[in-house]
């Protein structure tokens, strides 16, 4: 298991996301970004725009998909 924090993946905070691969933190991070924004919490809502922009243009979501995928690789477990 490794920990990633929302500000690692383009967010505000320092909410710890944990999961056995990247897909799972970075699935745990839309949903915390979507939770955050839905409970009127502002500092989360431009994170949550790019997220969903960065989807729009797939080079670009690709590109963001990619260094997770890395920066999950390099960090040690928990």
């Amino acid at each position: 298991m490794k920990t990633m924090t929302c500000k690692q993946m383009g967010g505000p905070c320092d909410m710890a996301m944990q999961g056995n691969t990247a897909d799972e933190i970075i699935k745990a991070g839309d949903k915390h970004l979507r939770e955050m924004v839905a409970n009127g919490d502002e500092s989360h809502k431009a994170a949550l725009a790019m997220m969903d922009e960065r989807w729009k243009n797939p080079a670009g979501g690709m590109e963001w998909y990619q260094k997770m995928q890395s920066d999950f690789a390099a960090m040690p477990e928990d």
